[in-house]
């Protein structure tokens, strides 16, 4: 929900019982509580949504690494930004991307340019080596930022933030904010808070799972909250 009280949803499309099956990045908002839904045209939907009639923010095809998970949020202009992962058409390697309506149309942006593969496949909740992300927008002056929290394997399994202080040059920075490694842990953050403050505080604790469904043992862990301030 943005500060105005509007709904916004994203999801993807899963044919089967296989992660695999995922594709496609959907949209809809609702400015009544979940009564009526519209497109971010402002075009209402005809319920209820299917894969007919939906709003395609962004075409993925099936097999593409492509998680059942999106990460959303939105601006105090009501613009809505959805950020998940999946592999660009033509490489082997998953990447942390963007998703973003500009007030007019649909813009996509690579953030990371990560260099390990992994795939996707099978049933159940896949052990992989980044974790879905959180997405935090606002925007200050003539420039809209953007700020996505993650973890990575490839970086250590620390808790990362990749910053964009101008979404028009589609520039990203990547800063790791943490020592230690987090291990299987996935973001989460107090959304109020940032709504009011823009300062984020994130939950974190080392945490551990199992390929499929089963659990990894790990002995308890403390829990804290990490504060970061954007510059």
């Amino acid at each position: 929900t943005d500060t105005r009280g509007t709904i916004h949803i994203s999801w993807v499309w899963r044919e089967g019982r296989g992660v695999e099956t995922n594709h496609d990045l959907c949209y809809a908002k609702s400015s009544d509580s979940g009564l009526t839904w519209h497109k971010s045209n402002g075009q209402k939907y005809k319920l209820p949504i299917t894969i007919n009639n939906a709003e395609y923010a962004q075409r993925i095809p099936k097999r593409s690494e492509l998680m059942n998970q999106t990460s959303m949020c939105a601006d105090s202009k009501g613009r809505p930004y959805i950020a998940t992962y999946w592999r660009p058409k033509g490489t082997k390697i998953p990447q942390y991307h963007l998703v973003y309506y500009d007030g007019t149309k649909w813009k996509t942006q690579q953030i990371t340019k990560r260099r390990t593969s992994f795939r996707l496949s099978g049933g159940g909740s896949k052990r992989v080596p980044i974790s879905p992300p959180q997405i935090v927008a606002d925007e200050g002056g003539s420039t809209d930022k953007a700020y996505l929290i993650f973890r990575d394997e490839e970086r250590g399994n620390h808790i990362s933030v990749a910053s964009c202080d101008n979404l028009q040059t589609g520039e990203w920075k990547i800063k790791d904010l943490t020592e230690n490694p987090v291990y299987m842990w996935e973001p989460s953050y107090d959304s109020e808070l940032w709504k009011q403050s823009k300062t984020l505080h994130i939950y974190t604790q080392k945490v551990g799972q199992g390929d499929g469904e089963p659990l990894e043992p790990i002995p308890p862990q403390t829990v804290s909250i990490l504060e970061w301030k954007r510059k």
